[in-house]
């Protein structure tokens, strides 16, 4: 509430002192009415002809302070102060004056000492709630603003205070997370004000954080009572579909405010159900739509924040990051502590390949919005990228062939800045058949690094030596996985790399000891209209001398994001230039298709105490030589729990016909168990000047 406004209904006018021979009424109906300027002009008119007035000049304090100079209010007090120094009322003008002034910290004693000597006095027990108020003191200020209504009860200036306070409380708690206590409080201040306006937001705004869909719509229509409040409450129940992930529904939701929103006259509130409903044409990736909306907006509404916004979060969707960057950057010389500029502009940063800029603004924007709960979030996953982990994979497969084999693969990340990154692997597997009796096991060593020497381009080499004992020799061979990731262009993402390992499906196969060097690359092209495509190449020559290709093509369709929904269509041809089928599958062609799909979610996407899915389930034929089509299929799952934000659990499996899909061309069936630790709770180096 606007502190000037409420001091003054908090104090009358009329000091019921003797005004000599002049009259003053006229003066003390301008303050009463807040008409300021004009009180200032009156009693500076009086105290030409009455300079020692001391009402006149109480009274003319007032008006200076209230309409244009706090500062010169602060002179005039002082100066009665001297004049009168044991004057109680012009010792709470003065403690008023502070508040005016902002010096919260001083008024704050100021005005102790005087609710001590004077404890039943009305004003100063308001104006100390109202300064501890101001200092984010609340539960104190709630204690004695209670003391002000046991002196003047149901006094309404107190009420509106003791509102504000709660209000004030209530946030406070929300920072905390005490979701409870805040709606505790401000279902308090609807006893007082029922219906109240910013009491039912804040309510509305606690149910969409806490992802409360049915108490955050009853607050919205209880909120629906004036033409302006029901534009409000439409534009917030677009806001709760979308949260509930109803995308479609907040679009016509939202459109509905856009036709009301022609029937009032508040441009604030206009240009609010505007932004809303190009934000609802966002979320439904009507990206062409939204941008020739943010077009007209950018016309008539110039550098305005909430259009630049709409920019930047286009941009965002768009995957054009650089675009989103320059937006936050106008919008924070526009307001440098705008919640959208910080917050937005971390989120660009780390998607732009920029994490220690984005560390340095989540940081800044902490610092202005503590404890804010998006920011909280957002750092947190921020961490997660850079903080040392631990990975343990068991597995058991078998085919049908005969061949089972048992499996742990350690994974250790440890990160030691934004750009290097140390890794190290270790995998036993023993594999056997079952009729044959022939056995192996395979002890396999990596340690390397991961170098993003630019945001676009990472790095990677691991090397390392698997060491192998078969029912036919021992030995050791060197393991080696060179790679660049790259980012060329937006929604493009390219892996180009050397791979050197040991052909170890089957004991038969380690017993062989054939090594194979394999060059490759990974390419996926993303689109702003749901379709994609990815391709892998392998040429790999082997120690047998015997060389194979492989191609590897899907074309697919997202159809939803959240859970992500796709499908579409694989193809994969694979040519060896000798064929050795009794060692290990090895055709002069192969070719397979298949349909597929993709239920998922993502384990990254997954908040603590959640569970992560996938299912994948495939269809198709493959061709070998010159043989007769042959029916595929392919199913593979997931299902994982997130116990807490440093440790999560799967198990998985995977069952297949294809005959790719091993090295010998048997159906295939692997079972696992994954756990992985975050070894810490962030990063173990500075990864900001603010943050250790």
């Amino acid at each position: 509430m606007n502190i000037k406004k409420q001091i003054i209904l908090v104090f009358g006018f009329l000091f019921g002192l003797s005004v000599q021979a002049q009259d003053m009424q006229e003066g003390f109906t301008n303050l009463e009415k807040g008409e300021f300027a004009q009180a200032e002009t009156f009693f500076k008119e009086i105290l030409k002809s009455y300079p020692d007035n001391k009402t006149a000049k109480l009274c003319y304090g007032r008006a200076v302070g209230l309409s244009s100079s706090p500062e010169k209010a602060m002179v005039i007090f002082s100066e009665l102060l001297k004049t009168y120094p044991d004057d109680f009322e012009i010792q709470l003008n003065y403690a008023e004056c502070m508040l005016w002034n902002k010096n919260y910290a001083e008024a704050k004693p100021y005005y102790f000492s005087l609710i001590t000597k004077h404890p039943e006095s009305f004003p100063a027990l308001l104006g100390y709630a109202n300064t501890l108020s101001n200092l984010k003191e609340y539960k104190e200020a709630l204690e004695y603003v209670n003391k002000a209504l046991t002196v003047s009860v149901k006094n309404p200036n107190a009420l509106i205070s003791k509102k504000y306070i709660r209000l004030g409380y209530a946030n406070q708690f929300v920072q905390q997370q005490g979701y409870t206590k805040a709606l505790a409080l401000l279902d308090e201040n609807l006893e007082d004000f029922p219906k109240d306006k910013e009491t039912l937001m804040n309510k509305a705004n606690i149910y969409l954080i806490t992802k409360d869909q049915k108490n955050a719509i009853k607050a919205y229509h209880d909120l629906a009572v004036t033409k302006n409040d029901s534009l409000i409450a439409l534009n917030g129940l677009s806001l709760v579909a979308h949260i509930a992930e109803r995308n479609r529904e907040a679009l016509s939701i939202s459109e509905k405010a856009i036709e009301k929103s022609e029937m009032i006259e508040d441009v604030k509130l206009q240009n609010q159900t505007k932004e809303r409903y190009v934000q609802a044409l966002i979320w439904n990736k009507k990206y062409k739509e939204a941008e020739t909306k943010i077009n007209q907006y950018k016309v008539s509404n110039p550098n305005e924040n909430w259009v630049l916004a709409l920019s930047a979060t286009l941009g965002m969707y768009r995957s054009d990051f650089k675009a989103s960057i320059s937006d936050y950057q106008n919008i924070l010389i526009n307001d440098a502590k705008s919640f959208d500029g910080n917050l937005g502009i971390s989120n660009a940063y780390y998607a732009d390949g920029e994490p220690l800029k984005a560390y340095e603004t989540v940081d800044t924007t902490l610092k202005i919005f503590e404890n804010q709960k998006d920011a909280v979030g957002f750092l947190k996953k921020l961490n997660e990228n850079f903080t040392p982990s631990v990975e343990e994979k068991l597995s058991y497969s078998f085919d049908n062939g005969k061949n089972e084999a048992y499996a742990t693969n350690t994974l250790v990340v440890f990160p030691v800045s934004t750009k290097w990154f140390f890794i190290g692997t270790y995998q036993y597997r023993k594999t056997e058949n079952t009729v044959t009796k022939n056995s192996s096991v395979s002890n396999d060593f990596k340690i390397g690094t991961q170098w993003k020497f630019h945001p676009k381009i990472n790095f990677n080499i691991l090397i390392g030596s698997s060491n192998a004992n078969s029912f036919t020799n021992n030995y050791s061979q060197l393991l080696a996985d060179i790679f660049f990731k790259i980012k060329p262009l937006k929604l493009q993402d390219l892996e180009v790399g050397y791979k050197r390992d040991i052909q170890n499906f089957n004991a038969d196969l380690v017993s062989r000891e054939i090594t194979a060097n394999n060059f490759y690359f990974n390419y996926n092209i993303g689109t702003n209209f749901k379709l994609g495509w990815f391709t892998q190449y392998f040429f790999t020559s082997q120690s047998d001398n015997n060389q194979r290709n492989l191609l590897f093509t899907s074309l697919y369709y997202n159809f939803l994001s959240k859970p992500i929904l796709k499908a579409g269509f694989n193809y994969q041809f694979i040519t060896f230039k000798d064929q050795v089928p009794t060692i290990y599958f090895s055709p002069h062609k192969f070719n397979a298709y298949e349909i597929f799909i993709d239920f998922l979610k993502d384990e990254k996407a997954a908040e603590s105490k959640t569970v992560f899915y996938t299912l994948t389930a495939a269809t198709g034929f493959q061709y070998i030589e010159n043989d007769g089509k042959q029916s595929t299929y392919r199913v593979q799952s997931k299902f994982g729990y997130k116990f807490s934000d440093r440790f999560l659990a799967n198990i998985y499996g995977v069952k297949s016909n294809i005959a790719s899909a091993t090295a010998a061309g048997f159906q295939y069936t692997e079972i696992g168990l994954r756990l992985r630790w975050m070894l810490a709770s962030k990063p173990v180096f500075k990864v900001s000047k603010n943050t250790k």
